[in-house]
Parts: structure tokens; C-alpha cells; sequence
């Protein structure tokens, strides 16, 4: 079974947390760009949670919200 998604928000620090599983020390960090990053595996590069920064001003905004990974949290390549 698929692990399931766990959705956060930070309403102080407007960010929207989007974990697959509790974050840890030893998590790799990657910006996406846009002002989302991703905690990878440090093993195998697999993405276990997102961060998206300034969550709030995101919905007020016209366009479109989209996430630059695959719906199994791989980076999209």
C-alpha cells in the first residue's frame, strides 16, 4: 500500500507542508523553484515531503498552482 499524504499549514509562517512521511535531520534538501522545497531520501533521492513557502499568496494568485513532481513524489526529470 501507497504511504499516505499528510497536508500541514503553517498559518504563521504561510507554508503548506505536504509530507509522505515526519521529516528528519538527515533529509536532503532541494529548491524546486517558485519557492517550493523538497526533502529528499538522502539513500534514494526519492522525495518524502514538499514545503511550498507563501502558501497564502498563492491561492489569491490567477494562474494555476502546479507542483514540478510525478504523482509518486519522484522529481520530475
Amino acid at each position: 500500500m501507497e504511504a499516505k499524504l499528510i497536508f500541514r499549514y503553517d498559518r504563521e509562517l504561510d507554508i503548506l507542508h505536504i509530507d509522505k512521511r515526519a521529516p528528519y535531520a538527515e533529509q536532503d534538501s532541494e529548491e524546486l523553484g517558485d519557492d517550493v522545497i523538497a526533502r529528499l531520501n538522502p539513500e534514494t533521492g526519492e522525495v518524502e515531503n514538499l514545503e511550498v513557502l507563501f502558501f497564502s499568496t498563492r491561492l489569491l494568485r490567477k494562474e494555476l498552482f502546479e507542483l514540478p513532481i510525478t504523482a509518486d513524489l519522484r522529481l520530475a526529470v
